[in-house]
């Protein structure tokens, strides 16, 4: 009889597959890092080296946060409810100009801690130090996709924008063969970045058969800059420049209208949508149900801390949920499975892992977690799906399970401890309240 390394018993199992299949009394087997067992637990002798009793919960994937900046979560709460361009160029560029690698490694274990205790396996990153970003993500456990932040002008990492995409192919080299670690090409968006920056980017991604991440069509202001200086629409002007296809993963897309959905659909594009952070930075509401019905691949992305407060991707499923149904004045519409999968299996396709992850399927990486409903908010339990999205918080995750390592077992980290963390935390926000002398 097989024996496997880890075995998860007595819960419900919520597949995510293309059948949304669901097996109760559910056994999940795990070898190496793979899954290698999913089905009903009739097998009392089923065998293994580790036995995790779900206690009546909920196993699903490890949920995945296709945007954000995790080191920003040092910026969690600074300068809330200003305008935009005011808390930018009196709080956020001041203290971005100033930090380091150390600042950007500390805020990304902190990052992690939070992301890891709330059930998300895997993260999508932009921002400046993504080496230190990698580095810190390897020693949680983490799944991800690192990129560093391109712009057309000088960086407090690298410096000039020609060193920025040697960094990058760098990143590319040194993370190839990393089992967790994929690295992207990211410059930031259409208005700090030059026609020529977003070829050279694009040239880049298709050479080294990575990813392509930027922010596309987030604002209003973004629109009408674009539409002065080019002449088009955000991904007109992507299409213009060659740069729309598979690889392009497009982070926000508020402000589309049906010719840029149709691009985005006809060239395989895949899309990041962020409900939180737009709604926090007023930025508007992106036609999710309608690319969605369009056949377009969307992902869940919590974006950072600064523009959203927290990590938790139970919160930003339940935000996405409520947000379009009052939108679009529709009860129907956004219903909890199509937001778990976004969630889930749909943010793994939108970020190029769906053969590896975002579902429970033998033979892909055991990327998994435990949703402990032994509560008062989750009880009684009628629908698996409408508890995630509409109930569940972060914290109810009990067991975090990453490429077939136990990450967090009964809400305690494995690879990560806080008390070490708070202190580098306190230490980096007292040089930004030294910086900004608040």
């Amino acid at each position: 009889m097989e024996e496997f390394d880890i075995v998860l018993v007595n819960g419900t199992i919520l597949t995510m597959n293309q059948g949304n299949d669901v097996y109760e009394n559910g056994a999940l087997g795990i070898t190496g890092d793979t899954i290698s067992l999913v089905g009903t637990d009739r097998d009392p002798s089923l065998r293994a080296r580790k036995v995790i009793d779900a206690q009546g919960g909920i196993i699903l994937p490890g949920l995945i946060n296709g945007h954000t900046h995790a080191a920003m979560s040092l910026f969690r709460g600074l300068a809330d409810d200003l305008p935009l361009m005011d808390w930018l160029n009196q709080y956020i560029f001041p203290v971005e100009s100033r930090m380091d690698g150390d600042f950007v490694s500390a805020g990304t274990l902190l990052a992690c801690a939070e992301m890891i205790m709330a059930g998300t396996t895997t993260f999508c990153d932009m921002y400046l130090f993504e080496q230190e970003v990698a580095r810190a993500a390897r020693v949680a456990g983490m799944r991800c996709i690192v990129g560093e932040v391109l712009y057309d002008f000088d960086s407090p990492n690298y410096g000039s924008m020609k060193k920025g995409l040697q960094y990058t192919e760098e990143l590319i080299r040194t993370w190839r063969d990393d089992p967790l670690v994929s690295v992207a090409v990211e410059p930031h968006s259409l208005f700090t970045c030059g026609p020529d920056l977003l070829a050279a980017c694009n040239d880049l991604a298709r050479s080294h058969d990575v990813p392509l991440v930027i922010h596309v069509a987030e604002t209003l202001s973004e629109i009408r800059e674009v539409r002065e200086k080019y002449g088009k629409t955000p991904f007109g002007h992507l299409e213009s420049l060659g740069m729309l296809g598979p690889h392009l993963i497009a982070d926000h897309c508020v402000h589309v209208g049906r010719q840029d959905m149709e691009l985005i659909r006809d060239n395989g594009v895949k899309v990041i949508h962020n409900p939180e952070s737009n709604m926090k930075l007023a930025s508007g509401v992106a036609p999710v149900p309608e690319m969605i019905a369009l056949g377009i691949s969307v992902g869940l992305g919590t974006d950072g801390c600064a523009s959203n407060n927290n990590l938790d991707l139970f919160a930003e499923m339940d935000t996405a949920a409520k947000l379009h149904k009052v939108q679009c004045m529709d009860t129907t519409v956004m219903d909890a499975v199509t937001v778990l999968r976004m969630g889930t299996i749909e943010g793994a396709r939108a970020l190029g892992f769906e053969r590896e992850i975002g579902s429970l399927e033998k033979g892909k990486k055991a990327d998994i977690i435990i949703l402990d409903i032994n509560k008062p908010h989750l009880t009684p339990l009628y629908n698996p799906y409408s508890h995630i999205v509409y109930a569940a918080k972060g914290n109810d995750v009990s067991h975090t399970i990453i490429n077939g390592r136990i990450i967090m077992e009964d809400r305690q980290l494995k690879t990560l401890h806080l008390p070490d963390i708070f202190d580098k935390i306190r230490a980096q926000a007292d040089r930004v309240r030294r910086w900004l002398k608040v």
